[in-house]
């Protein structure tokens, strides 16, 4: 198959896969990323999404998005080079199996992946970002072979790249103003990469730094607020030493609307206003919910430390009985009363409900916002308001009573750095 654009790129399909050539046949190189060994029985290029379709022998079918980047050669390639791409279309994927890909069908229903959703970027990088001691080992090895001396780094060398972040790709996403919208994580190893980005600012759940386990299928990737149709801008970076440099040339793009639905709205900005004003509270009261956890565990220290305190006194004593019930209080207006809604009763919606069951629905919708939700909205921010000074308050009490126990040498509890002096 030749490609519509340059009469240089072929696409061979052989009884051993495909393979491809940029000049015309002179040199060939087999295409392997996620095609198996097998044999290709019929190959057709999609022109209008410069796609490239594969018929194989008992594998299926399998299809090379936008396969435009083939058309530059590797000798024309910058050090980091960013590809041109597609305008994408903005709507809401949909989840016709119950939630993602199969939902609860099971394996033995078959489905394909989908294209990757949102803006792809396609980029290359020529040698990929070094560390230090990558640097240091591959100067070693070439005076090695050399027969040369390579002395053993100095403890503060080996310091130095023992601290070092490793250096990372980011690829910087910006609106028609010039306003950063989102920044994401690229792989920085050398050859041609792709990623996208989903159409969504930031999204505003607690940052968490563990890896990410097995979750159930309902549960999606956090989401932040739609973007919205128009021209963007897009370009590489690189984050080295606390210093963030842009590489290469800068695309862009144009976000297309997909209005394929009347309960679409006329007033996108309007609803994006919504969702970012939903988003803002979301993530004050998700970051709540975790600082409350985090005070219930010093509470429970502090309990702990108290019978191995000698010098405690009453003072001590009801101060924490005051402080959990002031806990337990925040956990009732944050989270739910579960006295009642563990024996089956109906409680009142707690405030983190009621915030996620708005954002939740609102962040996955293109509809114009109701008065419901306008009202739910007010309802949880002023309920919220008041949560927050009592957050506070118990926060400044259990530092408080931390001080107090610390001053009659209690044991170490989390939350407080020990007093010593060698005085004592």
């Amino acid at each position: 198959a030749e490609d519509h654009v340059d009469p240089n790129l072929l696409f061979l399909g052989t009884e051993q896969g495909v393979f491809v050539t940029q000049n015309g046949g002179k040199s060939w190189s087999q295409m392997r990323n996620n095609l198996p060994t097998i044999s290709v029985r019929d190959i057709e290029i999609q022109r209008r999404e410069n796609d490239l379709v594969v018929g194989t022998f008992g594998r299926g079918i399998y299809i090379v998005d936008d396969y435009s980047p083939l058309r530059t050669q590797a000798t024309d390639l910058d050090d980091f080079q960013l590809f041109v791409p597609r305008d994408p279309w903005l709507y809401v994927e949909g989840d016709v199996w119950g939630g993602v890909e199969k939902g609860s069908i099971g394996h033995a229903f078959f489905t394909a992946p989908n294209p990757e959703f949102g803006a792809v970027f396609r980029y290359f990088v020529k040698e990929g970002l070094s560390t230090k001691k990558q640097l240091r080992r591959a100067a070693e090895i070439a005076v090695e072979k050399e027969g040369g001396d390579t002395p053993y780094p100095s403890w503060d060398a080996l310091r130095e790249e023992d601290r070092e972040r490793r250096p990372s790709l980011h690829i910087l996403v910006r609106d028609a103003n010039g306003q950063l919208v989102r920044q994401i994580p690229a792989k920085s190893g050398g050859g041609l990469h792709q990623t996208a980005w989903d159409l969504r600012l930031p999204a505003p759940d607690p940052i968490s730094i563990k890896a990410a386990g097995p979750r159930p299928y309902w549960v999606s990737d956090p989401a932040g607020p739609l973007a919205l149709p128009g021209q963007y801008s897009t370009s590489l970076a690189v984050e080295h030493d606390g210093l963030m440099t842009e590489v290469g040339d800068v695309q862009t793009f144009t976000v297309k609307p997909l209005d394929n639905s009347e309960e679409i709205t006329d007033d996108r900005r309007e609803l994006q206003d919504f969702q970012i004003r939903v988003a803002s509270l979301q993530r004050a009261v998700k970051g709540a919910v975790r600082s409350l956890g985090e005070l219930d565990n010093r509470a429970a220290h502090l309990r702990a430390a108290l019978p191995v305190t000698v010098a405690a006194t009453d003072a001590e004593r009801n101060a924490i009985n005051q402080l959990e019930t002031q806990l337990a209080d925040l956990r009732v207006m944050l989270r739910g009363d579960r006295t009642v809604s563990s024996r089956n009763e109906p409680s009142p919606i707690s405030i983190a409900s009621r915030v996620s069951a708005i954002y939740g629905t609102t962040v996955f919708s293109q509809s114009a916002v109701g008065g419901n939700f306008e009202d739910s909205y007010a309802i949880a921010a002023a309920e919220f308001e008041q949560a927050l000074a009592d957050l506070n308050q118990a926060a400044q009490a259990i530092t408080a009573l931390e001080a107090a126990l610390e001053g009659k040498g209690a044991p170490w509890t989390p939350g407080r750095i020990p007093t010593w002096s060698s005085a004592q």
